[in-house]
């Protein structure tokens, strides 16, 4: 495989990875979620109440639902990263507003990130006051956000090569009809 055939293949399996990592942080934060829900309905505090099918506490659901919907729309943003780094690719016109797209969708992108720094898992624990749930938690639950990071660095690492490769395509065009445009003739009329 040519060099630019790998860095093809490197920019786009980077595009690739933020999806699979929203996923994996989604998985990860179940888990963490779920042995939290367990030990709560263990504990010594815990006076009975309504624990679902699956083992979630109503806290447990809520913690759940958090974590879901700020992955959720991540993992949108993280799909349209990579729609525009295919796009990117391709080289030619309308590349600006591929270009200006993604930098605006870096901030809700970021606040998700900041969102799961924040630890939503911990906070709603503290709100509803539950130190059983709260011990619970994985000790390397606080860690998943780093996930999250590792997306976006990723998608933005392989964004930037799509961009790359897109201008290296277009260039050799764009400097054939400077060529032909002072006055010279096209190649095939010679």
């Amino acid at each position: 495989m040519s060099g630019s055939g790998r860095g093809r293949l490197v920019s786009l399996v980077l595009l690739v990875l933020g999806p699979f990592l929203v996923a994996a942080y989604v998985a990860v934060n179940r888990v963490a979620i779920r042995l939290a829900a367990a030990a709560q309905v263990k504990g010594p505090e815990w006076e009975g109440g309504r624990v679902g099918s699956d083992g979630l506490t109503s806290l447990g659901v809520d913690t759940w639902r958090a974590v879901w919907w700020s992955a959720a729309f991540m993992g949108v943003v993280a799909v349209a990263f990579v729609v525009i780094g295919v796009l990117l690719r391709r080289g030619g016109r309308g590349r600006t507003p591929l270009l200006v797209l993604s930098g605006v969708l870096l901030v809700p992108y970021a606040g998700v990130i900041l969102f799961a720094y924040f630890n939503p898992v911990r906070l709603l624990s503290g709100l509803y006051d539950t130190p059983d749930f709260s011990d619970g938690i994985p000790s390397w639950q606080w860690a998943t956000f780093l996930i999250l990071l590792a997306a976006g660095v990723a998608q933005a690492i392989g964004l930037g090569l799509s961009a790359g490769e897109g201008r290296r395509r277009s260039a050799p065009a764009a400097a054939g009809e400077r060529v032909r445009g002072e006055g010279q003739e096209a190649p095939e009329a010679r």
